[in-house]
């Protein structure tokens, strides 16, 4: 399985949230690749300055459609007066961004990553020596 790598890509509009001011829309590609069968990268869209990347668990993200979830920098859970928003909260050093996304939009995402890699055997994708090289390359630079 290790050798038919596949990338899955899909753009979203979340909307950045913040007080006493309208919604901000904001581009996000999703992105999950069976090289990390278990992550979830959220790239937004900052303007001229590029992207801005988060990188989190595929089960917090599935965790996340049902029920609050995430204790650390990712939370995500439904949002309490709409069903078919999901919240999203991400924090950093750098600062703090509340965000609104389509559950549906996230779930058809997920269902795709679910096709290409089915729930419990990321293990299969995990090529253990590659990223034992690359560990072990990076810690001597």
């Amino acid at each position: 399985m290790r050798n038919d790598h596949v990338t899955l890509r899909s753009t979203a509009v979340f909307d950045l949230l913040a007080p006493r001011t309208p919604a901000v829309p904001v581009k996000v590609e999703l992105r999950y690749d069976t090289r990390d069968p278990y992550a979830v990268v959220a790239a937004f869209r900052t303007g001229r300055a590029g992207w801005v990347e988060w990188v989190f668990s595929r089960d917090l993200l599935a965790d996340g459609l049902i029920a609050e979830a995430g204790d650390g920098d990712v939370r995500i859970r439904p949002a309490v007066d709409d069903p078919e928003v999901v919240v999203i909260e991400l924090s950093s050093p750098s600062g703090h961004a509340v965000f609104e996304a389509s559950a549906q939009e996230l779930a058809d995402f997920l269902d795709r990553t679910y096709d290409v890699v089915v729930p419990g055997n990321e293990h299969l994708w995990v090529d253990v020596d590659e990223a034992l090289t690359h560990l072990i390359s990076t810690d001597l630079t």
